[in-house]
C-alpha cells in the first residue's frame, strides 16, 4: 500500500452485517451532497482483474457451476470470504485517489482493513455499526436481494436441500462469530450498536456528531 494515502474528506462506515452500513453511508451523501461508495463499489474498477492477483474476487467471475460455490465446506467459504475482503480493500484503495480528488464528502461502506484505516484517514473519521451477529446468521436469506435469493434457489436444488443450507449456515457462523464482533468493538473506533427503535435520521445524526459535519 501506499504509506503516503491519506483521505481527509473520506468517511468510512465498517461493521457488521444487518447493522445499518449501506443505509447510512447513502444516508449521509444525500444529507451532505457528498458521494456514496455503497457496497461492493469495487465491483467497479475499470480494468480486468488478474486471477493471479486477485484469487478470490475472480472465482465467482470465472466459475463454471455455480452449485460447486455453495458446496464447498463451510472453513473454504469463510477463507473465501476473507480473502475477497483484502482484495476488495486492495482496490478501494486504488479507487479512492479519484474519487476524493472530486472535492465532495466521500462516505465509504469499506472493507479496507482496521490498520490500514488507522494510517489512512483521521480517527473520527471511522465509524463501527454493530448488530447481533445471530440476525446475520438467521436472516441471510430474508432480505430480497438478487444474489442471496440466487444462492437460496440453488441450495433447493440440492439433492438434499436442509444439508446444504445447515452447511451454509455454518459458514456464516465462521464469519460472524463472537471473536470477529469483538475484534470491531474494541478496533478503538467509535462505536454506535443497531437499534430498532432509532430512526435512519436519528441514526444519522449520531454519524454527524461523531464525524464533525
Amino acid at each position: 500500500m501506499n504509506d503516503n494515502l491519506f483521505f481527509e474528506n473520506a468517511y468510512f462506515v465498517i461493521g457488521t452485517s444487518y447493522a445499518g452500513k449501506s443505509t447510512m453511508v447513502k444516508e449521509l451523501a444525500k444529507k451532505h451532497n457528498g458521494i456514496a461508495c455503497e457496497e461492493n463499489y469495487h465491483d467497479n474498477y475499470p480494468e480486468e482483474l488478474d486471477a493471479k492477483e486477485f484469487p478470490c474476487l475472480t472465482y465467482t467471475r470465472d466459475l463454471v457451476d455455480w452449485h460447486d460455490f455453495i458446496r464447498r465446506s463451510p472453513q473454504e467459504y469463510k477463507d473465501w470470504i476473507d480473502g475477497a475482503k483484502r482484495e476488495s480493500g486492495i482496490l478501494e484503495l486504488r479507487m479512492l485517489p479519484e474519487i476524493c480528488s472530486q472535492g465532495k464528502p466521500v462516505f465509504v461502506d469499506t472493507n479496507i482493513s482496521l490498520d490500514d484505516l488507522r494510517r489512512i484517514t483521521p480517527p473520527n473519521h471511522v465509524v463501527v455499526l454493530l448488530s447481533d451477529p445471530q440476525i446475520s446468521i438467521h436472516r441471510f436469506f430474508d432480505r430480497p436481494d438478487p444474489e442471496k435469493q440466487f444462492l437460496y434457489k440453488l441450495m433447493l436444488e440440492e439433492p438434499d436441500p436442509e444439508a446444504a443450507l445447515e452447511n451454509y449456515r455454518k459458514g456464516l457462523e465462521l464469519i460472524c462469530s463472537q471473536e470477529a464482533y469483538d475484534t470491531l468493538l474494541h478496533s478503538g473506533f467509535p462505536v454506535i450498536h443497531r437499534d430498532e427503535n432509532r430512526t435512519i435520521a436519528q441514526t444519522a445524526a449520531l454519524l454527524d456528531e461523531i464525524f464533525g459535519l
